[in-house]
Formats: C-alpha cells, structure tokens, sequence
C-alpha cells in the first residue's frame, strides 16, 4: 500500500472517529427525562419506567420527583425498591372529587420522591432508571402527564414540565427558588414524561375475537378447499377405471389373437 493511500484512510478514519464523537455529544446534551409504559389498556394495570440522565457537567442528579394526575387519579401506586434510593409516595386531596369505576374518590398519591445516598448519586454521562407500577389506566385516548423534577446536588432542580408541542424556555430553580434559566440551555424545552392509554383488551390473553367479517372470509377458503378435495378424488377415480378399462380389453385382444392362430 503506498504512502497517499494509507494517508487516506487514515484521514477518513479520523474524519469518522470525529463525527461519532459529535453525535455521542449531541445525543447526550438533548437526552430527556421519559416514560416506558408496559401497557396503557383501559381500565388496566402497567409498570412505569422512568429514564433519567444526568444533564450537569459539574453536579451529580441526588433526587427526583414525578407528579401524578390529578383529573384521571391512580388510586394504586407501589414502588420498585432500588439499592441506595429512599422512595416515599405521596397522598394528597384532589382538586375536586373523581369517579373511578363508579366510586367517587376524593384523595389519591399525587407524587412520588426519590432521593440518593452520596453513594448512589446519578454521576456525570450516567443514567439511572425508577420503576412503578400503577392502576387502574383512564379511559383510551388519555394522555397521562407526568412532570418530573430533576434535582442536584448544587441545588439546582430542573423541571421536565413542557407540554408536547410547548416550544417554552427550559426552567431550572435553586433550592432558595429563585428562577435561573442558563443561556445555553434558554430555547431548550423540557417536555413532561408522557404516554397515551389505549383501548381495552378484549380478554386476559390479549387475543381479540375475530371480527364476522374475519369469520365470514375464513369460511368460503375452508368451503372451496373441501370442494378441491373432492373434486381431485373424483378425477383420480375416473382415471384409475379408465386405465382398467384398458388393461382389459388388451387381455381380450391377445386371448383372441391367441386362439386364431
């Protein structure tokens, strides 16, 4: 190989290597606080599984924070215990009494808090992952909103709080409250942790029952396959006498060649 081609390659190489790089770096500077839902059916039970990075290059992520709905309560809400992370659930009055599969219910856990020991704090380019499972699913079509709040150990607490489509500034708070909204991070939005419920399962299975018009096409494919059946048995009948009918009259034939010579 000569000297221009390997410097080629090596140009290439290092041109790749470079853009890798700066994908990885892109990639972690927009990661999110999000929600795995294990289901969303109607009516239904899911575990949730939040991803959280660690967004500070100078601060590591001691606490979070995730509020529940209070217009489409979940009245059951359990913890996934994790090693080095207090979790408390909070109850709290709702706004206004909900009917939840016709009983009328006034209080619900509106929050739950996580918070680390010094030994298990989220660490820069690490993520940590909180899992609940909750109950029961409102109706299908639901968007259930969950905003997060993100705290560190300088005391800043980042609120994943946008709605979808909110285009909004980022919010970072002290512990003292008070608002500050870093220039790098000022047209950067923070969208809230969010999944859709869906329609119910028709049994426990999660198999539908077919539809008349998946029944009514099944049957003419098991009408016209019988149908061949028989018609093919009838063919192979009509061929099989045939080639008998043959056989016989050659036997005649020979026999009475036979006798006239």
């Amino acid at each position: 190989m000569n000297t221009s081609l390997r410097r080629t390659l090596k140009t290439a190489a290092a041109a790749t290597l470079t853009a890798g790089f700066l994908a990885a770096g892109a990639a972690a500077a927009s990661a999110h606080v999000t929600v795995d839902p294990s289901a969303t059916a109607e009516g239904g039970f899911t575990k949730l599984t939040f991803s959280v990075p660690n967004e500070s290059e100078t601060a590591k992520t001691n606490r979070l924070e995730v509020k529940l709905p209070t217009d489409t309560p979940l009245t059951s809400v359990s913890v996934k215990p994790m090693d080095g992370w207090k979790a408390k659930i909070i109850t709290g009055t709702l706004p206004k009494p909900v009917e939840v599969n016709g009983a009328t219910v006034t209080k619900a856990p509106t929050s739950v808090v996580w918070t680390a020991d010094a030994a298990h704090q989220i660490g820069q380019n690490e993520f940590q992952t909180f899992t609940l499972s909750v109950g029961r699913l409102p109706a299908a079509g639901t968007t259930v909103t969950l905003p997060a709040a993100q705290g560190y150990t300088d005391g800043t607490t980042v609120n994943w709080a946008d709605a979808a489509a909110d285009h909004g500034h980022a919010s970072a708070t002290s512990s003292a409250g008070a608002s500050e909204t870093p220039a790098a991070e000022a047209k950067e939005s923070r969208p809230a942790p969010t999944f859709v419920t869906t329609a119910a399962e028709d049994d426990g299975h999660g198999a539908a029952a077919p539809t008349a018009t998946q029944a009514s096409a099944v049957a003419p494919a098991s009408s016209d396959s019988s149908s061949g059946g028989d018609t093919a048995g009838w063919i192979g009948l009509a061929a099989g006498l045939i080639g008998l009918a043959a056989g016989v009259t050659a036997l005649a034939r020979t026999r009475a060649s036979r006798g006239n010579s």
